[in-house]
């Protein structure tokens, strides 16, 4: 007997509804939201995360929001209804993704975040990122020992606003850089004569660096709050004929392009912010709590070890075939 169509489909949904029950409940199926892919180490941290899942014996699905938080509440809304069992995501917006993740996590979905904060009100397992806090200081450390009481005349190129990351770089460099000043000679000193905006983009970090170049053409250190945008600015000043006259630094990331460039001499530091273990670890810490091995002490923020990378050590970091 044929079932009316208003039954035909409510059935239909059921059985859909069903088997991706079923299939949660036998599988291991990764959710991997990226808020961009915009710039390297996002792709670099998604393939990690997506090559640990998949060794890990996990189907997995990805998506791109980006850079528009709109899309990636939408993109993880998507995976939940295509029945994932576990959601890894880099947050656009540490308060805006906050919903979609309360509710991918009342779904039954385990949640890990990784690289962005999101606000630890958010139901989610850990969040896993190096320490931007002290990536911050132990760089900022280093500019009060490059320049040595020379005046500072810093451009500060930020990735976009409201992003928690961001705030805690740039702070931690300050912090860093006070410090080491006032344990050198008990006084502290330097300008910020600017900031501008390179939503995280090496073509971003061009576009600021050349409004704030019209601005403070007297700039001699350029802090960026990743690597990307600090490339991008030294285009700019290369273009300007003032790339050997200012010192070039980011609070965190490690591109290769950056090392690179340190091992040159031509860059100065960089804080580590490896994409590679932050993707891994998010998949390997998503699967284990899908598996009930998690440890019971697992912190809510779990922070890779800081360090800065200098001409001196850079080596112990540079792999010249790295995605990022």
């Amino acid at each position: 007997m044929r079932l009316p169509y208003r039954l035909s489909c409510y059935a239909l949904a059921l059985t859909s509804l069903f088997a991706g029950t079923a299939r949660a409940a036998d599988s291991c199926l990764v959710g991997i939201s990226m808020f961009t892919l915009g710039a390297p180490y996002y792709a670099a941290a998604l393939d990690a995360a997506s090559k640990k899942a998949k060794a890990l014996g996990c189907e997995v699905t990805t998506s791109d929001g980006r850079n528009d938080m709109s899309k990636q509440i939408s993109d993880v809304e998507d995976m939940v209804a295509r029945g994932i069992n576990v959601l890894l995501i880099d947050p656009r917006d540490p308060e805006g993704l906050v919903p979609a993740v309360n509710a991918a996590s009342k779904a039954g979905i385990k949640v890990v975040v990784f690289d962005s904060a999101l606000n630890q009100r958010a139901n989610y397992i850990t969040l896993v990122q190096s320490s931007n806090d002290q990536n911050g200081r132990l760089t900022g450390a280093w500019l009060a020992n490059k320049m040595k009481g020379q005046p500072m005349k810093i451009a500060l190129i930020s990735g976009s606003k409201g992003n928690v990351v961001g705030e805690e770089r740039r702070l931690g460099v300050v912090r860093g850089l006070t410090e080491a000043q006032l344990q050198q000679g008990g006084a502290a000193g330097f300008q910020i004569v600017g900031q501008g905006w390179g939503d995280w983009t090496q073509e971003g970090g061009l576009k600021a660096m050349e409004d704030l170049l019209v601005a403070h053409p007297d700039i001699n250190v350029v802090l960026g709050e990743n690597d990307s945008m600090v490339l991008g600015a030294r285009k700019a000043l290369e273009s300007a004929g003032k790339a050997d006259k200012v010192v070039l630094m980011a609070a965190a990331d490690g591109q290769k392009e950056a090392y690179r460039l340190i091992k040159e001499g031509k860059y100065g530091t960089t804080g580590v912010n490896d994409p590679n273990q932050i993707g891994t670890l998010a998949a390997q810490f998503g699967v284990q709590a899908l598996q009930g091995k998690l440890p019971a002490d697992q912190p809510k923020v779990f922070y890779t070890k800081p360090a800065a990378v200098t001409q001196q050590n850079v080596d112990k970091f540079y792999k010249a075939d790295s995605i990022f």
